[in-house]
């Protein structure tokens, strides 16, 4: 049976669309069968549709406490019955109790060669510090902000005369080949997880380069 995996994002969603595609073309034993997104107003949300996906909506806007949005979230993603929640973009903290939910299922991208940076802000600060090199990193989620096993990492350089909407481009650009593959390994029992380290069941590389 495939694996279902429900995709969360703030936004446009291009991490979403790029899982999803290579989702479909290269036949992976999963399907993406629903979006969830916490804006109204998420770019990704009619990509998804258009696509015959399921969409919702839980609009943080609308609780007044944390642990209430995250208990609705979490009720909402469970109707989706999801074996894995991806975080694609999706611009909230999430409460330990809602991660903890889904400890081992739940993966997330960041913009930064973690632990470095972790937060907003990651390229203008990899900037400021005089990093020459720069990269995402996708990663189980913990409890801890930005924290958590490694899946896989990728690494690009910082040019001459680059700002930080330059470094994001070219950052954005590997996570759209990192994240799918990560998710692909997920869903097809390649990754096992020891001591806080996660290895790939066939040796592949774990960093694009």
């Amino acid at each position: 049976m495939d694996q279902r995996i429900v995709i969360l994002i703030s936004g446009r969603g291009s991490n979403m669309e790029s899982i999803v595609h290579r989702c479909a073309e290269q036949r992976w034993p999963a399907q993406v069968v629903a979006v969830v997104a916490n804006r109204p107003g998420a770019g990704g949300l009619a990509f998804a549709a258009s696509r015959g996906m399921a969409t919702a909506v839980v609009d943080h806007k609308a609780f007044n406490t944390r642990e209430a949005f995250d208990a609705e979230l979490a009720h909402v993603i469970d109707g989706f019955s999801p074996d894995l929640v991806v975080l694609a973009g999706f611009m909230r903290i999430l409460g330990s109790a809602l991660v903890q939910h889904y400890q081992g299922r739940m993966l997330n991208i960041h913009p930064s060669l973690l632990p470095a940076f972790p937060g907003l802000h990651t390229h203008r600060r990899a900037l400021q510090a005089g990093c020459r090199a720069v990269g995402a990193t996708v990663h189980f989620v913990t409890p801890e902000l930005d924290h958590g096993p490694i899946v896989m990492q990728s690494v690009v350089p910082v040019m001459p005369g680059d700002d930080e909407h330059a470094l994001a481009a070219r950052v954005l650009a590997t996570e759209h080949v990192i994240y799918p593959l990560s998710v692909r390994w997920f869903v097809e029992g390649k990754l096992d997880v020891r001591d806080g380290v996660v290895h790939q069941a066939d040796g592949a590389s774990q960093v694009l380069i």
